[in-house]
């Protein structure tokens, strides 16, 4: 009995799935709505331009998630045991099938500069399929036409790229792990020198090049932080202001955020916080210069606010000395003046005296 828990119905109106037909291969998308009890990893058959195949179902899309709008040809069937078998044997004679193609080939001539990689059957062996690879187009009318004559099966010769042979034979990659196009890699994205550039590698061929003589894919996976990266930092031989005076910028490192700047005969690691743009550094070291901005009156303005601070903090003092007087009653100018010791006692005292006329005595009383 099955375990698997129930299906909602609404899933089934329309229900889009990813086939698979050969490992880390491209997905094709197919109707399944049709086939309510289809399950992620089971084998159905389907109709391709290429004929009948045998693939896998990887994944379902949901119509929210379905971006492309089209239609897309129905599963035929759930894949049988007898079909997987099928398929088993014909894969067995690939290798017997590539050596007779060789062998064709040499014998018919022009083929020289052609690698043939592999020779592929479909499931049921009503299709076979000769893959090579040149670094210049081929015509490869009459090989087919003396393949065919060799094979019961429907006989097709396609020229493929260098990425696509490298996928085919798997192998080691230079990082010493197998290879991305043979291990995950779906699809092949463009890659360019510029990505190269961009992320400060080498241009030497033998650190950019992959095992199949093209730019390496790795060098896509980091490209998009880099440029976001440097977009925030100066560029190389850029003048910018640091902590440490003003100097050019030498080396830039976008995941540490930071640059290498050379300040006279020295080299400092900058973080880009602590970078100055040349204009702000410049109006900077001019305001230093100055000390304190001139007003058009000719007097300072720093100086003229620090004498107003120093006036707001000593004027509570005045206050307090002022204050005792006011409550003792009178003030200094309300105090007698008072004369020197001695003197000014003297002088009083002559002046207060009587002259005697001359001649004359005091009385004097007995």
């Amino acid at each position: 009995m099955s375990t698997d828990p129930p299906r909602d119905p609404a899933l089934n109106e329309r229900r889009i799935a990813g086939v698979r037909f050969y490992p880390v291969g491209k997905l094709y998308y197919f109707s399944s709505e049709h086939l309510p009890d289809l399950r992620v990893g089971d084998y159905v058959i389907v109709e391709t331009s290429r004929g009948r195949q045998l693939g896998q179902i990887m994944l379902f899309l949901t119509p929210e998630e379905d971006e492309a709008e089209r239609e897309y040809k129905p599963i035929l069937r759930l894949a049988t045991p007898v079909d997987l078998l099928q398929q088993k044997i014909w894969q067995a004679r690939e290798p017997e099938a590539l050596q007779t193609c060789q062998a064709k080939a040499q014998a018919l001539g022009g083929f020289a500069d052609a690698k043939f990689v592999a020779a592929q059957y479909n499931y049921d062996g009503s299709l076979l399929t000769f893959l090579f690879n040149a670094e210049e187009k081929l015509n490869t009318s009459k090989l087919r036409s003396a393949l065919q004559r060799s094979f019961k099966a429907r006989v097709e010769v396609r020229q493929i790229g260098p990425r696509d042979v490298a996928k085919l034979l798997g192998g080691m990659g230079a990082c010493g792990l197998e290879r991305c196009c043979s291990s995950f890699l779906t699809d092949f994205s463009p890659i360019s020198i510029k990505m190269a550039k961009a992320q400060g590698i080498s241009l030497n061929p033998s650190e950019i090049t992959g095992m199949c003589g093209r730019l390496r894919c790795c060098l896509i996976y980091e490209y998009e932080q880099y440029v976001e990266a440097r977009g925030k930092l100066p560029k190389r031989n850029k003048r910018i202001g640091t902590p440490y005076g003003e100097g050019k910028v030498i080396d830039v490192h976008p995941l540490r955020d930071s640059v290498t700047v050379l300040v006279g005969e020295l080299r400092h690691e900058v973080p880009r916080e602590e970078l100055i743009p040349l204009e702000e550094w410049a109006a900077m070291q001019e305001k230093a210069a100055l000390g304190c901005a001139v007003s058009a009156g000719g007097a300072c303005e720093v100086r003229a606010r620090r004498a107003k601070a120093d006036h707001r903090a000593t004027a509570p003092r005045r206050e307090e000395k002022a204050a005792p007087a006011a409550e003792g009653g009178k003030s200094a100018e309300e105090k007698p003046r008072e004369g020197k010791p001695g003197r000014s006692k003297s002088r009083r005292t002559r002046r207060g005296r009587k002259r005697r006329p001359r001649g004359k005595k005091p009385n004097s009383s007995h």
